[in-house]
C-alpha cells in the first residue's frame, strides 16, 4: 500500500482550516478534525479524514449546515430530546451526549435523543466520551437503507450502528464496542476497494445477488449483509424505533428516499449511566480489570486476547509518534479540498 505519514497535529489544522474556509466556526472545526483524525489514529481510515470531501461537498450542497443552531428542543428529569440542526455530525454528537452525561451526574442516568443530525463518523466517540468522564456510555443511530434484512433481495434495513463504552482504571483505555449491524460498513468495503485487498466471505451480494468477495461489487450493488442473519435484522429494527421513532424523525427508507448522502435527518440516541448510583466506582472498575484480566488468562487462540477498542488504543499512541498513516490516494483527495499537508 502508498503510505504516507502526517503528524496528527498537523494534519488536525489542516482539516480544521479546510473546514473554516467552508464557514465552520473555529469550534465546531475544531472537534470535527479532532475526531476525523482519531479515527485514522486508530486506523479506521474509512471513518477519518477520507469523509472531509463528503461533508465539504454536502456543505456548498445546503444539505449540512456549517454553523448549526443547536437547541434541546424538550428535557424532562433524565432526559432530553434535542435538535441538531443539520450541523457537522461529530460536533452535534458530542453536544448530545455531554447533554446525557450532564443528566446522569444529577440523576443517575441521562438519556439524549437526538433529531435533525446528519453522519456522525465513528459512535466509537461518544461511547468512549462517557467512558473518559467515568460513565457507561452508550449511542445509536439509524441509517438510510443500505442493507438486507429478514431474508430480503433488496436493501431494506439501515446497518444502523452502535457503541457502548466502558471506563477502566488509572491511563488504561476503556473497553469500547463499536459495530454496525451489517458484516461491514459501506465505508469499510471501500477501503478494501483502495487498498485492493479481498474481502471476507460473507459481507455482501454482487448485483446478481450472488455472493462475492469484490469490494467494487459490493460497492456497486449496496448489497451487504447483516451480522448475524436474523438477530442482525432484528436489532437494526429496534434501534430504528429508539432513533427515528422516537425522535419523531426521519426513518431509514426516509432517510434514504431523499438521497441526500451523509445521513441527512438521521436520529441518534446517546445514553449514560453513572457508575456511583448503582456500586462505588472503584469496585466497579475492579470488577471489569478482573474480567478482564480472566479473559486474557484463560484466552486460547492464534493470536493475543485484546478486548473491544483496545487494538485501535495501541494504534493510536504508536501513530502519535510515527505520524497518522494516510493512503496516496486518499492524500490526493484531500488536496483535491483545498487541504494542503
Amino acid at each position: 500500500m502508498a503510505e504516507i505519514r502526517v503528524p496528527h497535529r498537523q494534519l488536525e489544522a489542516a482539516v480544521a482550516g479546510t473546514l473554516r474556509a467552508a464557514g465552520v466556526p473555529e469550534a465546531v472545526a475544531a472537534l470535527e478534525a479532532e475526531l476525523m483524525v482519531d479515527a485514522d489514529l486508530r486506523e479506521v481510515p474509512s471513518h477519518g479524514v477520507a469523509m472531509l470531501p463528503g461533508i465539504l461537498a454536502s456543505i456548498e450542497a445546503g444539505r449540512v449546515r456549517a454553523d448549526p443552531k443547536v437547541r434541546l428542543l424538550r428535557a424532562r428529569g433524565a432526559t432530553c430530546i434535542m435538535d441538531g440542526d443539520l450541523g457537522p455530525g461529530r460536533y452535534t454528537s458530542a453536544q448530545a451526549m455531554d447533554h446525557a452525561l450532564e443528566r446522569a451526574e444529577s440523576q443517575g442516568v441521562g438519556v439524549c435523543v437526538a433529531a435533525n443530525m446528519v453522519h456522525w463518523g465513528r459512535a466509537h466517540a461518544y461511547a468512549e466520551r462517557a467512558a473518559d468522564a467515568g460513565m457507561i456510555g452508550l449511542c445509536a443511530t439509524n441509517a438510510m437503507t443500505n442493507m438486507l434484512g429478514f431474508g430480503s433481495r433488496t436493501p431494506l434495513l439501515g446497518n444502523n450502528p452502535l457503541a457502548i463504552g466502558v471506563p477502566r482504571r488509572g491511563e488504561a483505555p476503556p473497553v469500547v464496542l463499536d459495530m454496525a449491524l451489517s458484516q461491514a460498513a459501506l465505508g469499510k468495503v471501500a477501503t478494501y476497494r483502495r487498498e485492493g485487498r479481498e474481502l471476507p466471505q460473507g459481507w455482501g451480494l454482487d448485483a446478481e445477488g450472488q455472493p462475492t468477495t469484490d469490494a467494487q461489487a459490493i460497492l456497486e450493488s449496496g448489497l451487504v449483509l447483516p451480522v448475524g442473519g436474523h438477530k442482525g435484522s432484528g436489532l437494526s429494527l429496534m434501534i430504528e424505533f429508539l432513533t427515528g421513532a422516537l425522535a419523531g424523525g426521519l426513518l431509514s427508507y426516509e432517510i434514504a428516499a431523499q438521497n441526500r448522502g451523509m445521513e441527512t435527518g438521521s436520529s441518534k440516541i446517546f445514553l449514560a449511566l453513572d457508575v456511583e448510583s448503582f456500586l462505588p466506582r472503584d469496585d466497579f472498575l475492579a470488577r471489569v480489570d478482573n474480567l478482564l484480566e480472566h479473559l486474557r488468562a484463560n484466552y486460547r487462540g492464534e493470536a493475543e486476547f485484546t478486548y473491544p477498542g483496545e487494538r485501535g488504543a495501541r494504534a493510536r499512541q504508536r501513530n502519535l509518534v510515527e505520524g497518522v498513516p494516510l493512503h496516496s490516494e486518499l492524500l490526493q483527495s484531500l488536496e483535491g479540498t483545498g487541504t494542503r499537508l
